[in-house]
């Protein structure tokens, strides 16, 4: 069994990965070592390059492993593509409030803010994910996926991570952050580029 390490120590992330691995067939497994390892600067202008960074940089500190690693974000229409690349760290880059809590609470309660300062501003968004594969420092494969939604004015939801809590699914209702685990597998950014990427190493040979 392909055996993939996530380069990641976010445990949302790495839990919405295990689920979806283990729906194909593939073995998901902490990364030996990665809580001593220097993150990598993410200073490329797109998803996929920075999730190429951190394939690069984290496979050669594991050597012989197929290193996952991924970048991804909320792209809000109103706001031009914002947070984007930024998604993570979103509140502390516009100096939003940066002693008022938890940082996933900051960087919801900042796109909120810039919402609010808008005429009658469209609600549409999506979350974007880039996968990579890499072994010894090379790439190997490379996925996307997306998810289109619609932000609330204000969070809803106690599962998820992130922005899930106010990304709303219209087609069921409910926010990311209000379904199953399971269910977001299915439905969600990661998930559609896990699956795709999936697709790819079992025809892969290498």
């Amino acid at each position: 069994m392909t055996t993939l390490y996530p380069a990641t120590t976010n445990i949302g992330k790495f839990a919405e990965f295990k689920i979806a691995a283990h729906a194909e067939g593939v073995e998901i497994d902490k990364l030996p070592g990665i809580d001593e390892m220097p993150e990598p600067i993410e200073d490329a202008s797109t998803f996929m390059g920075n999730a190429e960074i951190k394939a690069r940089a984290y496979s050669r500190l594991a050597p012989g492993l197929l290193v996952l690693a991924d970048d991804s974000g909320l792209e809000v229409d109103a706001l031009g593509g914002d947070p984007g690349v930024h998604s993570a760290r979103f509140a502390d880059r516009l100096g939003f409030e940066p002693n008022a809590g938890y940082k996933d609470i900051r960087n919801n309660l900042c796109v909120l803010s810039l919402l609010a300062a808008l005429p009658n501003p469209s609600r549409s968004a999506r979350f974007v994910c880039t996968l990579v594969i890499a072994r010894d420092g090379e790439i190997l494969l490379r996925s996307n996926g997306t998810v289109e939604g619609q932000l609330l004015d204000k969070p809803r939801g106690a599962s998820g991570f992130g922005y899930d809590p106010l990304f709303l699914i219209p087609s069921l209702g409910l926010t990311l952050a209000e379904i199953s685990k399971e269910q977001k597998g299915q439905l969600s950014h990661r998930g559609n580029a896990f699956r795709s990427l999936l697709a790819q190493l079992h025809n892969a040979h290498f």
